[in-house]
């Protein structure tokens, strides 16, 4: 491919490539993509994107194709066995939180209807624009944004969901355009917010 890309993206893992080039960024407003990528992005503290994407399957089998109301009815059993899963990150922590999450997701989905209503709030259900030239500049790592989602979260019993997480979230969903100004899906992003 020869159009210019988003630094971080310019890897040989093709997952990279592709993730960039058909998700990072695009607005999602599926409850079951916005509790996926909560997850991804929450396992992901302490380890490389590429080492998500490698168990982004693994998690789909294991966490019921992020199905939140099954998820909150795993037994204490069947978390156990996910310990022992190579498919996923085998941190005690992270695998019972996606739990806790689900049933906060859950909460969140009969307050406001939607998970989707109640996070594209906080942007005005309208994604942020970044404007990044990609030599010079990166997108910063939390913003105040993040902060105060990430705050509200964690009161609503989330874990996992420190800011910088959640701006990571909130990238991948299309909240926030980061993609940088001379790459080529940064006016692609920007497009399907404008229409």
């Amino acid at each position: 491919m020869n159009k210019k890309i988003c630094k971080w993206a310019t890897n040989t893992f093709p997952d990279y490539i592709t993730y960039h080039n058909e998700e990072w960024g695009v607005p999602v407003h599926e409850d079951k993509i916005h509790f996926e990528f909560l997850t991804l992005e929450g396992a992901q503290a302490g380890l490389s994107w590429r080492t998500i994407l490698n168990k982004r399957n693994g998690y789909r089998d294991a966490f019921a194709d992020f199905d939140v109301q099954f998820i909150s009815k795993f037994t204490s059993t069947y978390l156990e066995s996910l310990a022992k899963n190579p498919n996923i990150v085998r941190n005690r922590l992270k695998i019972a939180s996606v739990v806790k999450n689900a049933k906060a997701f859950i909460q969140i989905q009969k307050e406001f209807g939607s998970f989707d209503a109640y996070v594209w709030r906080f942007v005005n259900h309208q994604p942020i624009q970044g404007a990044w030239h990609s030599k010079k500049e990166s997108p910063p790592s939390q913003t105040k944004i993040s902060l105060h989602l990430s705050k509200d979260l964690k009161k609503r019993g989330f874990k996992f969901v420190g800011s910088t997480i959640t701006y990571a979230y909130m990238q991948a969903i299309g909240m926030v355009n980061d993609h940088s100004l001379d790459c080529y899906r940064y006016p692609q992003i920007k497009a399907l917010t404008d229409s």
